[in-house]
């Protein structure tokens, strides 16, 4: 895209917006604050500036002109606008949720710094890789057990998983183009469509779903521990994790049906690795310390905290330095980048925008049960992400919208809305080739056509919309 109209667009909507008149029922103040978060959206979306500028912009720009505060606000007695302004601008930055998304980058980078991600990878293909069903659930296990370690699934399935994936097509020749189907296509979808799931599979294993917690507290006072995500998704999670790589041998099936020389191949990287070093035990050690903190520790230690306890004890045990900490520009990135998003956020509640887009939305959908306007409303927040490419950018713009607009229809189940929709954040990133980090990886690769990869996109992405509502709608009443 030309860079003017990369700048241009975001600034055009924001004025577009900002010169209409604001809606019945709806303060000026409000429609301005929307006016400029569109802008905000526009530009995660067009990219003008990084996306972490973008947010920072935004929030620079609404705390100088003070549209965070009502008009009674900025009256009350002792109000200092200045000071008000630059304490809400930095609110961010004291949110635990950013931080515990911080940090598990942070313990991302030791497990991946220490190889104990790859050994396990390719010891599950040296023991799974004989036939190529199995060396698809070789795939998938790998995703799982980093996923809870790995709130980014770039880092994890682009990152780690991909390089690994990558190597074994051609030991059959199957190369992108004519001969990918022959194996390569098949085991590229089995990386993709896996890391969607297990994004969903654990909080901490996608870093919108710790912001999409943020909103739910925020905006409906329902917490959400670690281990009520994982128990609650698991009945969902389960099954398709299960079931994806048969799903995908019956669908995308590959031409070749055994893998003889891939364990041999695994078994040779993994000698070239050489025994199991220290750092990797201490990591594992480590790893799974935070992973009993998380699931058993929450009426005693925060999962903030453990997380920043696990990296304390990686840099007493030298897993990784300060130094490479400070060099880690895509965790601090992610620090700045939600830190602003989750005020920008914040702020259309506080503002009252949120409340009443609710309240029209609810009252559009009158006369249908709870259950009916919870399904519509999970499948639209699910189906408007093919006009994003960015989880973080949904979240932010469309979750407090919907959420509002479910919690204003009388008996809707609260706690069960506000999950289904936290649980469609990882596996709605299956449906384009854009819509979540990895999928450009997998789509570059050549190993998937550009028409296979949209089709593909839409039947898992219905199957996931499916099993989401069909079995989350039952376990989570």
């Amino acid at each position: 895209m030309n860079p003017f109209l990369r700048a241009g667009l975001p600034l055009l909507l924001t004025a577009l917006i900002a010169v209409c008149p604001a809606p019945a029922g709806l303060a000026p103040s409000a429609w301005l604050y929307f006016a400029v978060f569109a802008g905000v959206i526009a530009a995660l979306i067009t990219e003008p500036l990084p996306a972490a500028a973008c947010g920072l912009a935004g929030i620079v720009v609404l705390a100088v002109s003070g549209l965070p505060f009502t008009a009674a606000q900025r009256a009350g007695a002792g109000f200092n606008l200045p000071a008000e302004s630059a304490r809400w601008a930095l609110a961010g930055f004291s949110n635990t949720t950013v931080w515990l998304i911080f940090a598990a980058f942070v313990f991302a980078m030791g497990y991946e710094k220490t190889g104990l991600g790859r050994r396990v990878a390719l010891l599950l293909v040296r023991q799974l890789g004989g036939r190529t069903l199995g060396l698809g659930y070789a795939i998938a296990l790998s995703d799982l057990a980093i996923a809870p370690f790995t709130p980014s699934n770039s880092a994890r399935s682009a990152g780690m998983i991909f390089p690994i994936v990558r190597s074994i097509p051609p030991l059959y020749g199957s190369h992108p183009g004519e001969s990918a189907r022959r194996i390569g296509s098949y085991l590229m979808w089995v990386a993709f469509a896996t890391t969607c799931v297990t994004s969903s599979m654990f909080v901490t294993a996608l870093a919108p779903n710790l912001l999409a917690l943020d909103l739910i507290k925020k905006g409906t006072g329902v917490e959400v521990t670690w281990a009520e995500w994982f128990f609650g998704f698991l009945p969902i999670g389960g099954p398709l994790f299960l079931a994806l790589p048969a799903l995908i041998y019956l669908l995308y099936p590959p031409k070749v049906r055994r893998s003889a020389d891939v364990p041999a191949w695994a078994g040779a990287e993994l000698a070239r690795l050489g025994r199991v070093s220290r750092p990797e035990i201490t990591m594992a050690a480590l790893a799974l310390l935070a992973l009993g903190g998380w699931i058993f520790g929450g009426r005693f230690i925060d999962a903030t905290t453990v997380a920043l306890a696990a990296i304390t004890l990686m840099l007493i045990f030298r897993i990784v330095s300060w130094e490479e900490i400070l060099a880690n520009k895509a965790a601090w990135n992610v620090l700045a980048w939600f830190a602003t998003l989750v005020v920008l956020a914040d702020g259309l509640n506080r503002v009252g925008f949120i409340g009443w887009v609710g309240t029209r939305m609810a009252a559009a959908m009158a006369g249908y049960s709870p259950l009916a306007v919870m399904a519509l409303l999970v499948a639209l927040f699910f189906a408007i992400h093919y006009l994003f490419a960015s989880l973080t950018a949904h979240t932010t713009a469309v979750l407090p919208v919907v959420l509002a607009a479910g919690m204003a229809v009388p008996d809707m189940p609260v706690r069960a809305f506000a999950l289904l929709l936290a649980f469609s954040l990882g596996l709605m990133g299956v449906i384009t080739p854009y819509a979540t980090g990895p999928a450009p990886v997998y789509y570059g690769s050549g190993f998937i056509a550009r028409r296979d990869f949209w089709r593909l996109g839409l039947i898992f992405g219905a199957i996931f919309l499916a099993v989401l509502l069909g079995i989350g709608g039952l376990t989570l009443r």
